[in-house]
């Protein structure tokens, strides 16, 4: 966390005599939080505020200053159609990785991309939703870079085909809906094999469920991964 960064919003009582950490909480203006889950934290708790309307607070995970407005926290002024939610680097030869608390009810709409590093072998990179690895269905159309179309398809699998690695890059740029919903969820994925033998694919299915969930976990088939960023972005409701 930043040098401003704080975990609650403390509410005073008369004749309470205020610490130095206290003076400076109050004194850093509208309160500084690492993500949207120490923000949460923050109020209601004892000695803390009740969030209330009108509640300022800035995240330094998305660089972004919200106000409460009584049910929701939403970006103050002109909100951009597309909000960075979280940056993720990949480890050092993993087999998957996985990013929480990303999906929350603040967006209904999300971009997920995959850029840089490498995989220890050519190989479909897989997207999970929480701890789900049942009722995934999905299809594809795809074509060789020789000119040869397939199709393919899958049904009640553990995954989301979502992109794919070589030793020379790690490629995937999807889009989801609903996630954080009690419904089904949509996917929707294009990518491309970055060897001369491989192919362009999109892809596109839904999980059939209607649970919520807050996180996703990227999957190499087989072999590891390493370095790259993933980075999920919320679109603006309005």
């Amino acid at each position: 966390m930043g040098a401003n960064a704080q975990t609650s919003v403390p509410a005073f009582v008369t004749g309470q005599v205020l610490t130095a950490q206290q003076q400076t909480d109050i004194n850093t203006g509208i309160p500084v939080f690492a993500t949207s889950v120490e923000r949460d934290a923050a109020f209601g708790g004892t000695g803390e505020k009740t969030l209330a309307e009108g509640q300022y607070a800035y995240l330094e995970s998305t660089k972004q200053t919200l106000v409460y407005d009584g049910s929701n926290w939403v970006s103050v002024g002109v909100a951009p159609g597309l909000v960075l939610v979280k940056s993720q680097t990949i480890g050092t030869t993993v087999a998957s990785v996985t990013v929480t608390d990303v999906f929350s009810a603040n967006y209904d709409y999300y971009k997920i991309v995959v850029t840089g590093g490498v995989a220890s072998t050519t190989n479909q990179l897989r997207l999970q939703l929480g701890a789900t690895t049942t009722g995934y269905y999905f299809g594809g159309i795809g074509q060789t870079y020789a000119g040869a179309s397939n199709v393919g398809s899958a049904a009640n699998t553990s995954y989301f085909l979502a992109g794919n690695g070589s030793t020379k890059t790690l490629t995937m740029n999807g889009e989801i809906n609903n996630p954080f919903a009690a419904k089904e969820t949509m996917f929707y994925a294009m990518t491309a094999i970055p060897v001369t033998t491989g192919s362009s694919l999109s892809t596109a299915g839904f999980l059939d469920n209607t649970t919520s969930y807050t996180d996703l976990t990227i999957i190499l088939n087989t072999g590891t991964i390493s370095d790259g960023i993933i980075r999920v972005y919320g679109y603006a409701n309005s």
